[in-house]
């Protein structure tokens, strides 16, 4: 097969991967050269505490491999902000984002043939997931049942983490406040035409997931996803105005056709308790929303980039803006444009 003639960006999220990183980008390197005629391939080392710089760098170095960009995180962060580490320091006509233990690169080549077609956003999704806990099992199921009924689309399944966008996904992404969390659901959401496709490969290792990491990660994603939340809260509060309305009428009908008030103990019991439990539900919905205003206005950058370092031997050289000229007297010469 002729390789495709675009310049392909592709990024790797490796955590504590010293004894098989080489090995991986080893083959990763076969495939993409392979593939395409130029490419670069992005590591994105999310603050692994192994020896894992050490081998990158050893692999950058002019024995090494080509071509490599490395960017070294000082702090674990979750699999979409790393991700957009990669993706927003991407140069590629088109961008792929892979996680090397869990998807399959050898799908690669029919994801970048629909990408070539016109796609702007392709999908892959593995049959074959990574065994998790029983918790995070039931937790993230109940999370997509409720992010598709209130979004419309299974996350999991319908804007899974192997895909690949072209730049004109990336630049649109790269113009929202937090580009780290909507990368995540907006090339799904945003209008593009997209593929989703599906394949079954053996993970090459299990992922174990932590809940709460989860769970703090799946609020962010509905409250920049949908303005659900906040109507449940102006619905709420219209109901529990509506209600004490509703209940200033029953007192009064009371107080006219009762003569004893007391009468009225049992309901008005049950009416505070609800009236409580509605204020405790609009509370609690309105923190969350407290919150993720706050992180939009205060919080700083999701990331730091600890080191960045690239690959001695480059061979998209054109990409560089380098070309070369010669001299009157036949010398080359070199400039940068």
């Amino acid at each position: 097969m002729e390789p495709f003639p675009v310049f392909l960006s592709v990024v790797f999220i490796v955590r504590n991967q010293s004894a098989h990183i080489e090995s991986i980008l080893l083959d990763a390197t076969a495939t993409i050269s392979a593939l395409v005629s130029d490419y670069e391939l992005i590591i994105v080392d999310n603050a692994s505490d192994d020896k894992s710089i050490s081998v990158l760098k050893k692999l950058t170095n002019e024995h090494g491999l080509p071509n490599l960009q490395v960017y070294a995180l000082t702090k674990e962060v979750d699999a979409d902000t790393a991700s957009w580490v990669g993706l927003e320091n991407a140069l590629g006509d088109f961008v792929a984002v892979i996680d090397p233990l869990v998807d399959d690169i050898g799908f690669l080549p029919e994801m970048l043939d629909r990408a070539v077609s016109g796609a702007d956003v392709i999908f892959a999704n593995n049959k074959q997931k990574t065994a998790q806990s029983l918790a995070y099992s039931g937790a993230n199921a109940l999370f997509n049942i409720i992010y598709k009924r209130l979004v419309g689309f299974h996350l999991a399944k319908e804007a899974p983490q192997y895909r690949i966008l072209n730049k004109r996904v990336v630049n649109f992404i790269l113009q929202h406040p937090q580009p780290a969390i909507t990368y995540r659901h907006l090339p799904a959401t945003g209008g593009f035409a997209r593929v989703n496709l599906n394949y079954s490969s053996t993970p090459k290792t299990s992922n174990t997931k932590r809940l709460g990491d989860s769970i703090d990660r799946g609020m962010r994603l509905l409250v920049s996803t949908t303005r659900v939340p906040m109507r449940l809260v102006t619905t709420l509060s219209l109901f529990g105005a509506i209600a004490n309305l509703v209940y200033a009428v029953y007192v009064l009908v009371i107080g006219l056709i009762k003569p004893d008030i007391a009468s009225g103990w049992v309901s008005l019991s049950l009416q505070q308790s609800g009236m409580f439990f509605l204020i405790s539900l609009v509370l609690l919905v309105l923190g969350e929303y407290i919150l993720h205003m706050a992180s939009l206005s205060n919080e700083g950058p999701l990331y730091h980039v600890a080191q960045e370092f690239t690959s001695a031997r480059m061979t998209r050289r054109e990409k560089l803006n380098i070309e070369e000229v010669s001299s009157m007297s036949g010398a080359g010469a070199v400039r940068v444009l």
